[in-house]
């Protein structure tokens, strides 16, 4: 029997109310990142994240009784690596730049998926795809002309290649997604690979930092609300529309961006705002390609 139109309006209702609250978790997260930069250096509050999120994670796949063993190690480890550099040049990028740039350049990901498609998959590139491709490439271009031309060019190049390498994460999702791999196991084992990859790295390099009463909140707040944004994400791509829900999860940039003039009175020029509508609009382009 064919879904009535009123089933189908309240699916896409709850599938979009999920993606604002996992918007709203995302951008909180980001808001701890950057707090928690007072007593951490980027790759100790990813490990935090990501092990703590390994822990929440565990503890509900335990509870119901799921496996983890998986045949598809290769694929999974491939998909950490780029996932962790992603992640990595993600907060970097949040501990150096205003909180709403370094979260719209992130979210270049999905031009630069599409562009994956296109190169690796030779697909057709539609009138929508090249508007969408054009359009965000010249966001990119105006929201970073003021990284580069103060002292923040670094961030601002690490905040694009987070964008880049997250593309091809996603892209290795979908692959890892076609062998049949469900998306609470992609998601796990993501999460417990990065934490042995930030492990190794702190061990080998600047160490770990002491955890005290006086900032162990951050932490927290950064692995809880990105585990937090990530089932409500998962849950929102599970009950709702993907496209509707797609265009709701850059309502991230819009909440970074207003938690960053209420925390840290973060001003966005004319440039880096126009730069923000064109990426995040050449991103709901990419999406209905």
């Amino acid at each position: 029997m064919p879904e009535s139109l009123i089933a189908r309006l309240c699916r896409g209702q709850l599938g979009a109310g999920w993606m604002v609250v996992a918007a709203a978790f995302f951008a909180l997260m980001g808001v701890f990142v950057k707090a928690g930069a007072q007593h951490f250096n980027s790759v100790e509050l990813l490990f935090w994240r990501t092990l703590i999120g390994t822990i929440i994670l565990g503890v509900g796949i335990r509870w119901r009784g799921l496996s983890l063993s998986t045949p598809h190690w290769q694929g999974h480890i491939k998909r950490s690596f780029v996932g962790y550099l992603s992640m990595s040049a993600l907060f970097y990028a949040l501990t150096h730049l205003p909180l709403s740039t370094a979260v719209t350049l992130n979210y270049t990901s999905s031009l630069f998926f599409s562009l994956i498609c296109i190169v690796k998959l030779k697909d057709r590139l539609s009138r929508p795809a090249a508007l969408a491709l054009g359009l965000g490439f010249f966001g990119i271009v105006l929201l970073l002309r003021p990284t580069f031309s103060s002292d923040q060019w670094l961030a601002g190049v690490v905040g694009l290649l987070s964008g880049v390498s997250a593309g091809f994460a996603v892209f290795q999702v979908r692959e890892l997604g076609q062998m049949g791999e469900p998306s609470w196991r992609v998601v796990f084992w993501f999460f417990a690979i990065a934490s042995v990859f930030g492990a190794v790295w702190l061990l080998l390099g600047p160490g770990f930092s002491p955890v005290h009463a006086g900032n162990v909140t951050a932490l927290l707040g950064v692995g809880v609300c990105g585990m937090l944004g990530q089932l409500a994400m998962t849950m929102a791509y599970k009950v709702g529309r993907k496209y509707l829900v797609a265009s709701f999860a850059y309502l991230t940039v819009v909440f970074s961006a207003l938690l960053g003039m209420l925390l840290w009175g973060d001003a966005l020029g004319p440039d880096a705002l126009l730069g923000m509508a064109l990426i995040v609009g050449a991103g709901l382009l990419a999406a209905l390609r």
